[in-house]
């Protein structure tokens, strides 16, 4: 639901009511007085002394803080416990939402509060403070998708969780205007991108409008301040119409003799500003500003209301929608009828019962009921609500690739696209993505159907397979066990991320063997050709730290990406390499080294000079060829390469290991090329090449001294430098600077590992 409410008053003035409490410029005690009265209006007998001692001890632990605005900190997690409160939740959540920054920013352990207060509680504290530690960058798709997965694995475990991190996110937006512009920037955008559509899937419609309002007011302030403006002197302008409208309709419902509350809302300003943006629409031509809501006892009353509407008013073809029938994913059931009023101006009408207005604005919270027995604890069985949830649990297990799971999830979830319901041949409803084929259908119902499918009939008819599904259509899928399974090109037109993860399933599942068969060649091959023993390397000492960077179960699964060329042989054996190197350090004799020269020298006098390329890189042997050092990776001299063919710009050169190479999609694979570098590259005019790093250690006065001391005594020319420091003190200090080598670099990263605090240092990939 999309709406802020609006009520019909004695001076017949229209307003938008606050959908959540707001609270500003009080004491923290009356704040929490505030508290206490919100529980006792739907908890009357509860023993609150669980509040009661968390307020306490949240006290104590914020006693010395303050927030931006100046005021005590303490009142941030009251205020996020009233809107708790608001949306009716257990006891422990309100307790956890008191305390939910005290092992964030205070001396108070998980252990402490597990002690006080239970496990569930504490579990609760520790869930929303390893949300907060998640660190958000739009640009980032990599950080982004792992922010969300965790996220998900997170409201899996418990979704009160995910609600207390809401709550704590709508009250920080609310005192927003305290930061500086930039920080209300990427909070805001963080909130658009992620918060309010979570708020949103879990149908918690109180929360989500007031998140997307205040995210607007941020983003594009002069367009809100311009639509605010527009829409109070419509409404205004309307506001005998409205009041009137609203009575009109009292009376109607009244006459059919069916008990009803009617009510008027506004739709809110986001939603005003996205149907203008997307349809392209002025505030004018957009029907439902205003809409009138009936509420009745019954289900049977919502169509009987409907029906007495629509004799009484003219209703506009194919602006009816039958959420009851066909409830949307955030479990919003009503109905919707847009009809033209005698005046000709159209408005909108919508019919529920309380039952379905409560789900409306409190969504999951208002179903996911934490019952307390005898013991303290258990909870109802309201799983089934979370269904959606679930499915995004599955691609988690079945989806290694951050950017596919990311361009999935926005492109299906559904927490940011439309549906279209159709029927099976039974008449069970199924609800797909706006776009999907009776491919989408047929993965919906079961793999085996989808694997089987080899053609499909709508409405009695034979169809095409790309056929976009509409609205009402009933859907039959014809199989046959001769089908040899799905083709590469269905990925290419299903909608749905069920259909793309299955029929990738089947495909890695079906040619799993020949892609490890392949794979162990090209490993091998690799081997022989520099000399590298396997069975030396591959060991688990050294094997599983480079399984679990590439997120493969086992030596088996890395071979079959290798097969399929998800990874390059290349990389990785140079991976576990660098791991063995590392506990195996090679030591080299005066003798050994003299040896070496002396056949360097050899060799070079008796062999005639090959032509050099000003950037030290051959390209399938080719040494005249424009070529340019990707930003993404920078890769140096000694770095395992590859070239891709740009359009118009030469060829830019990666590390084999970088994120945007491994990611490829199949159609760009054909134009990577071999690069390798030129013997004297290193040597060449003193070139030197930019490398970049992500250093991670434990924040300490003079730390940043003494990895700059060691860049200085080498003469490192350093281009850039980001420093970050989390509340909980660790530091990312990311580093772009200028080296000759891989042996340089690998040198540079050896001493200021050394340095105190520095707990891990990688080269960034993409």
């Amino acid at each position: 639901m999309e709406e802020t409410a609006v009520m019909k008053n004695p001076d017949s003035v229209i307003r938008a009511d606050e959908p959540i409490s707001d609270f500003k410029e009080t004491t923290p005690e009356a704040l929490y007085q505030k508290l206490i009265a919100t529980i006792r209006k739907y908890r009357l007998s509860t023993d609150l002394s669980m509040i009661e001692k968390a307020y306490q001890v949240a006290t104590e632990a914020h006693k010395d803080q303050r927030r931006k605005s100046g005021e005590p900190y303490i009142i941030h997690p009251i205020c996020t416990a009233i809107i708790l409160a608001e949306l009716e939740l257990d006891k422990e959540t309100i307790a956890a939402g008191l305390l939910h920054d005290v092992v964030e920013d205070t001396d108070y352990s998980k252990a402490q509060l597990t002690e006080v207060f239970g496990s569930d509680v504490a579990e609760l504290v520790d869930g929303v403070t390893k949300l907060t530690r998640l660190n958000y960058d739009a640009d980032k798709v990599e950080q982004q998708a792992e922010n969300l997965r965790k996220m998900f694995l997170a409201m899996a475990k418990d979704i009160r969780v995910i609600l207390i991190k809401l709550a704590d996110r709508l009250h920080n937006m609310r005192t927003l205007e305290y930061m500086k512009p930039e920080k209300q920037k990427e909070k805001a955008r963080e909130t658009m991108d992620i918060y309010s559509p979570i708020a949103s899937r879990l149908g918690i419609s109180k929360v989500k409008i007031e998140l997307d309002d205040l995210a607007l007011s941020y983003l594009q302030p002069d367009t809100y301040n311009t639509l605010v403006e527009q829409v109070n002197k419509k409404m205004m302008y309307n506001n005998n119409y409205i009041v009137n409208l609203i009575e009109e309709v009292s009376d109607v419902v009244k006459e059919a003799q069916i008990e009803a509350t009617v009510n008027g809302r506004v739709k809110h300003f986001f939603s005003i500003y996205k149907k203008m943006v997307n349809q392209n629409k002025t505030l004018d031509q957009v029907y439902d500003i205003f809409a009138v809501r009936i509420i009745v006892d019954s289900v049977r009353d919502c169509y009987a209301a409907l029906g007495v509407i629509h004799e009484k008013y003219t209703p506009i073809p194919g602006r009816f929608k039958d959420y009851i029938a066909m409830p949307k994913p955030n479990m919003y059931q009503s109905l919707h009828t847009t009809l033209m009023g005698k005046n000709g101006q159209p408005f909108e009408i919508q019919i529920r019962t309380m039952e379905m207005h409560r789900t409306a604005e409190y969504g999951i919270a208002a179903h996911w009921k934490y019952k307390e027995n005898p013991n303290g604890t258990g909870i109802n069985n309201e799983e089934e609500k979370l269904s959606w949830l679930r499915q995004i649990l599955e691609w988690q297990r079945d989806m290694k690739d951050n950017r596919e799971f990311m361009s999935l999830l926005k492109s299906d979830l559904d927490l940011f696209s439309e549906n279209v319901y159709c029927f099976t041949p039974n008449g069970d409803v199924k609800n797909l993505p706006k776009g999907s084929n009776p491919i989408d259908f047929a993965y919906s119902i079961h793999s085996a159907v989808g694997n089987k499918m080899v053609g499909a009939r709508v409405n009695g008819k034979m169809v095409n397979i790309d056929y976009t599904i509409h609205n009402g259509d009933r859907i039959e899928i014809i199989t046959s066990q001769n089908s040899k399974g799905p083709s590469r090109d269905w990925l290419k037109i299903v909608k749905s991320s069920q259909a793309k993860t299955k029929i990738n399933q089947w495909f890695k599942q079906e040619l799993k063997e020949d892609n490890i068969i392949r794979g162990k060649e090209l490993v091998d091959k690799y081997c022989k050709a520099k000399g590298i023993v396997l069975s030396d390397i591959l060991k688990p000492q050294y094997l599983n730290k480079v399984l679990k960077r590439y997120s493969c179960h086992d030596w088996d699964s890395m071979l079959a990406s290798i097969g399929h060329g998800g990874l390059k042989e290349g990389q990785i054996i140079n991976r576990i390499l660098e791991e063995y190197e590392k506990l195996n350090p090679k030591p080299v004799s005066d003798a050994e080294v003299l040896t070496k020269v002396e056949e360097s020298i050899a060799k070079a006098e008796n062999q005639p000079k090959p032509m050099r390329s000003k950037s030290g890189i051959t390209v399938k042997g080719l040494t005249d060829v424009a070529v340019r050092f990707s930003k993404c990776c920078g890769p140096v001299p000694g770095d395992e390469i590859v070239g891709f063919i740009t359009r118009g710009r030469g060829v830019s050169i990666h590390r084999t290991d970088c994120i945007n190479m491994m990611n490829l999609p199949e159609m760009e694979r054909d134009r990577l090329i071999e690069a390798d570098w030129q013997e004297d590259a290193v040597k060449m005019a003193g070139e030197k090449y930019e490398a970049d790093i992500n250093i991670y250690c434990e924040n300490r006065t003079g730390l940043l001294s003494d990895i700059s001391k060691i860049l200085t005594e080498r003469n490192i020319d350093v281009t850039a430098m980001n420093s970050r420091t989390s509340k909980s003190g660790q530091a990312t200090i990311s580093m772009s600077f200028a080296v000759t080598s891989k042996d340089e670099l690998n040198q540079l990263i050896a001493k200021i590992r050394s340095v105190p605090n520095v707990t891990d240092i990688e080269r960034t990939t993409g």
